[in-house]
């Protein structure tokens, strides 16, 4: 190597900024910023309402916060810090939670033990089971009938046998009407012979018509994307026919050996994938070289998060600012449209947020932010009358002795090291209210940029700032 490439090294190096160090620029404001549109895609064929993303991490992203996400106009991306049967079932009650007729239904057999529904029910979350033997419907057995019976005691001798039933061909307001006459909250669904075709809940037809902005596939089921590892086939394989999109999930995605196994998942399953994550220009013209029409999305950052220690103890690599401007700018020199820019890492509200946009994201993933809420899957603790919720990196020793996510940082046989944190975060409460703040902050900021929607956020100019004071908000 030539030493003057020594001596021009770091005057030669990019910046990489941080949302701590740019400002947007104001613009002139030609709406008011509630009239801003902050629709966007997550992927090719999945556009969000909100374009917010929780990240696929195992103290943020199970199925109670993918629902959540998904009525909302989000989505959320289930985690694969699991077995794949685990991650499977969460995938499949987000699908289930809102369709108007439940067709993978959970049932029960006569022969099982009150105690058998009641540990069912629990692990599910549901209040009732259609009792099915050889297809047929039998009955229906729900909290109530369960409640104070002896727990040895059959199904067959509890269950209520003479069911309220309706057709395929039942429309949402006859069955609301049916449920309200026979005072029943859950109406089987059965053909002519007896079959049980699925289940009509009273109250997932109300809330269904509670988020008018919520994502739906053209059966009415809430829309969920999963985490995969690209070293695991079976499990993408399983988790493609039920999810509306699939997540490669590593750290470092600009490897040989990574990108060639993305490439089987994308042949054997027949669908594009998000990738990531990635950080440089390189690092995505080689993926869209290698994976082109696979490539549904790119996840952009690296060691950037809240409880990422990557840049810390490799000293290596690509706050999100940088990343997305590196996705953005290679697309455009490709010539590639409508693959989307995902900002992952560091962003704590929604005028960080809306700095991502500016710099090339079409959507951001949140994990610090949705570990606070109640949808999160860590119990709330309260620590000297203050409320918490843990949440910690993928990367950390006690997400790694969890065992499944260890190849997201490396093959088996790789690296030791730990690159994540375990921390207490502020208890938020629902995450209703948080998006509905990160909604305001967004449109707020949109508005001040002289801009009118998250596409023309990429055209905002910005500031160089030095670091800003931290502000108690």
């Amino acid at each position: 190597m030539d030493s003057n490439s020594f001596y021009s090294k770091l005057s030669d190096s990019q910046a990489a900024f941080t949302f701590d160090s740019v400002l947007l620029r104001p613009g002139k404001a030609i709406i008011e910023p509630k009239d801003a549109d902050i629709s966007t895609n997550f992927s090719k064929g999945i556009r969000l309402s909100i374009p917010f993303i929780s990240s696929p991490m195992d103290t943020v992203t199970e199925s109670r916060m993918a629902i959540a996400m998904a009525r909302r106009g989000g989505i959320g991306v289930i985690h694969r810090n699991c077995s794949a049967e685990e991650e499977l079932d969460m995938v499949k009650a987000v699908k289930r939670a809102e369709s108007f007729i439940i067709r993978d239904v959970i049932t029960i057999g006569k022969d099982k033990t009150v105690k058998d529904a009641f540990q069912i029910m629990q692990k599910h979350y549901i209040s009732g089971l259609p009792v099915v033997e050889n297809g047929k419907l039998v009955g229906i057995i729900t909290n109530r009938d369960v409640r104070d019976e002896d727990p040895s005691a059959r199904i067959a001798d509890v269950m209520t046998k003479d069911v309220v039933t309706a057709s395929d061909a039942i429309s949402e307001a006859d069955a609301v009407a049916l449920m309200r006459k026979e005072k029943i909250e859950k109406l089987p669904v059965v053909g002519k012979d007896g079959s049980f075709e699925g289940l009509i809940t009273y109250k997932d037809v109300k809330v269904k018509g509670k988020y008018k902005n919520a994502l739906r596939d053209n059966d009415g089921r809430l829309l969920v994307s999963a985490a995969v590892s690209p070293f695991d086939l079976d499990r993408a394989k399983a988790l493609a026919n039920v999810a509306d999109q699939l997540l490669i999930d590593v750290a470092h995605f600009h490897n040989a050996n990574v990108m060639s196994a993305t490439k089987r998942i994308i042949d054997e399953i027949g669908k594009p994938v998000i990738v990531g994550n990635l950080g440089t220009r390189e690092g995505v013209l080689d993926a869209m070289s290698q994976l082109d029409e696979g490539v549904a999305g790119l996840r952009m950052g690296l060691g950037s998060g809240s409880i990422c220690i990557t840049s810390d103890v490799t000293r290596a690599g690509s706050p999100t600012l940088y990343a997305v401007s590196q996705a953005a700018g290679a697309l455009e020199e490709l010539g590639v449209k409508g693959v989307p820019v995902i900002a992952d890492g560091g962003m704590k509200n929604g005028g960080d947020a809306a700095l991502a946009f500016a710099f090339g994201a079409d959507a951001v993933m949140f994990g610090y932010v949705f570990a606070a809420c109640d949808e999160s899957p860590t119990p709330i603790l309260d620590i000297e009358g203050k409320q918490f919720k843990k949440h910690r990196g993928m990367g950390s020793k006690a997400a790694r002795e969890r065992g499944a996510i260890v190849d997201r940082y490396a093959d088996s046989g790789g690296k030791k090291i730990a690159e994540g944190i375990e921390m207490l975060v502020p208890y938020k409460g629902r995450v209703d209210d948080v998006i509905d703040e990160l909604v305001g902050e967004v449109k707020a900021a949109i508005g001040y940029a002289g801009k009118t929607s998250v596409a023309e956020m990429k055209q905002a100019q910005v500031l160089r700032s030095p670091p800003r004071e931290k502000k108690q908000v």
